[in-house]
C-alpha cells in the first residue's frame, strides 16, 4: 500500500471509529409454523469486537442475524443496542448493515460506485473522497473503475464489505460471507476481514458453519444448536474446554471414551475408563460422579510402538493397534484400536522424529491429565459430529 493509500485508509478507520453501543438480545424467539428458530435466546455482544455465531445448517443462527438487521420480526423477546431498543425498528432506520455471500453488487456499475451508492442516495457531500478512502482500507484503490465481473471473488466480497462500511454502521451482520470462495481465497479473506475490523474497531457479527473461519477471525464464539446457544467464549475456550459433547464434536474433533467417576480429590477428578484409571483436572471434568464421557483432541493423543517410552505420564493405556493411517502433509492421522473395540484417533505432526508407523503395529497411547475432559454421560456421543459428504 503507498503512503497516500496508507493514509486514506486511516482516514477512512478514523470516520468509523466511535464510542459504539453493546448489542443486546434478550429472550429473543422466533417461530415458523413448524418449528421455533431460536429458542429465548439471551446474547450481549460487546462494542467494537469480532463475534461469530458458529453452528449447522438450521441451527438459527442466520434467523438470528435476520432478526437483528430488522429482515425478520421476533416473535418474542428484544434486541438493543446500548439503551436505545430496535426490535421492531424498520431496517434502514436501523445503525446496521449487512454483507450477504452472494455480494448483491450492481454489476452494470464501476466499483467506484458501487461503493458510492448509498452516499448517493442519501445525497451525503464528499462521497467520492469518502470512497477513496474505504477502497484504500479494502485495499482496491487501484481497481476503482472495474465493474464487478472484471474482479476476483475475493475483490468482489471486499467491495461488498466497503459498501457496508461506508456506511458507518455501529454492527455489520456477516451472512456466511466466505461461502461461495475457494479455500485458498477464503483463507485469505479470514485474515483481511480480521485486519480490518481491528483497523476500524467496529463490532462484527458473523454467522458461518465453517468453524476454521470462526476461530480464525472471532474474539468470541458462541456455537449454536437447534435454536439455543450450546456454549460461548474464546476460541481456545471452546476448543480446550468444551462443556457438552456437540461442541466437542462440532468445533473440530474429539475422542469421547466412556468411563465413570471413582473419585473426586481436591483439583483432580480420577475416572476408571475400561479398567485403567485416568486423571481430569477438576475444572475440566463437568460431571463429578456416576458415569461420563472422557474427550481428548486427536492432536494431544500420543501414539508409540508398544514398549517404547511415552512423553505423557499420567494416562496410558496399553494393547492397541494401528487400524488405518492416513498421510496429510503436515500431520499423520493415526486410528488406532483399543482392547474395548473402540479406534481412537490420533494426529502427529510430521516432524521427521521417526518414519510413519504402519497398520497392524501394536502400540501404547497416552496423553497429559492436563488436556482430557469429562462431559455428562446423559449426553449424545455423536452430537455434533460432521459426517463426511
Amino acid at each position: 500500500m503507498s503512503l497516500a493509500a496508507d493514509g486514506a485508509a486511516h482516514r477512512a478507520s478514523d470516520r468509523l471509529q466511535g464510542e459504539g453501543r453493546s448489542l443486546r438480545l434478550t429472550a429473543l424467539t422466533k417461530e415458523f409454523a413448524t418449528f421455533t428458530a431460536v429458542r429465548s435466546l439471551d446474547l450481549e455482544i460487546p462494542a467494537g469486537t469480532f463475534f461469530a455465531l458458529l453452528g449447522p445448517s438450521g441451527c438459527g443462527k442466520t434467523t438470528t442475524l435476520r432478526m437483528v438487521a430488522g429482515l425478520d420480526t421476533p416473535t418474542s423477546g428484544t434486541i438493543h443496542l446500548g439503551a436505545d431498543e430496535i426490535t421492531y425498528e424498520k431496517p434502514y432506520r436501523r445503525p446496521v448493515n449487512t454483507v450477504f455471500q452472494n455480494y448483491a453488487l450492481f454489476p452494470h456499475l464501476d466499483i467506484h460506485e458501487n461503493v458510492a451508492f448509498g452516499l448517493r442516495r442519501r445525497k451525503v457531500k464528499d462521497v467520492d473522497k469518502q470512497v477513496q478512502e474505504m477502497l484504500a482500507l479494502v485495499e482496491l484503490e487501484a481497481q476503482a473503475r472495474k465493474k464487478p465481473p472484471q474482479m476476483s471473488g475475493g475483490q468482489q466480497q471486499r467491495v461488498a464489505l466497503a459498501r457496508a462500511l461506508i456506511n458507518r454502521p455501529e454492527v455489520l451482520l456477516l451472512d456466511e460471507p466466505l461461502g461461495a470462495l475457494d479455500l485458498k481465497l477464503r483463507r485469505g479473506m479470514q485474515i483481511e476481514l480480521k485486519r480490518i475490523q481491528t483497523e476500524v474497531g467496529l463490532t462484527f457479527v458473523h454467522v458461518t458453519h465453517d468453524q476454521e473461519e470462526a476461530m480464525t477471525m472471532a474474539d468470541t464464539i458462541a456455537v449454536m444448536n437447534s435454536g439455543v446457544i450450546e456454549q460461548m467464549g474464546s476460541p481456545a475456550e471452546l476448543y480446550e474446554n468444551p462443556r457438552t459433547t456437540f461442541v466437542a464434536n462440532f468445533l473440530g474433533q474429539s475422542n469421547l471414551i466412556a468411563g465413570a467417576v471413582s473419585s473426586t480429590d481436591g483439583d483432580v477428578v480420577r475416572v476408571d475408563m475400561h479398567g485403567t484409571q485416568v486423571s481430569i483436572l477438576a475444572d475440566r471434568a463437568h460431571v463429578r460422579s456416576g458415569d461420563g464421557w472422557v474427550g481428548i483432541r486427536p492432536e494431544k493423543v500420543l501414539v508409540e510402538p508398544l514398549g517404547e517410552p511415552l512423553d505423557a505420564p499420567g494416562n496410558h493405556l496399553t494393547g492397541g493397534v494401528i487400524t488405518d493411517v492416513s498421510f496429510v502433509g503436515v500431520s499423520t492421522q493415526y486410528l488406532v484400536m483399543m482392547p474395548w473395540g473402540q479406534e481412537l484417533m490420533s494426529f502427529e505432526q510430521n516432524t521427521g522424529r521417526r518414519p510413519v508407523l504402519a497398520t497392524g503395529t501394536k502400540v501404547d497411547v497416552s496423553w497429559r491429565p492436563e488436556f482430557a475432559f469429562l462431559l455428562p454421560a446423559s449426553q449424545d456421543v455423536n452430537a455434533g459430529v460432521v459426517e463426511e459428504s
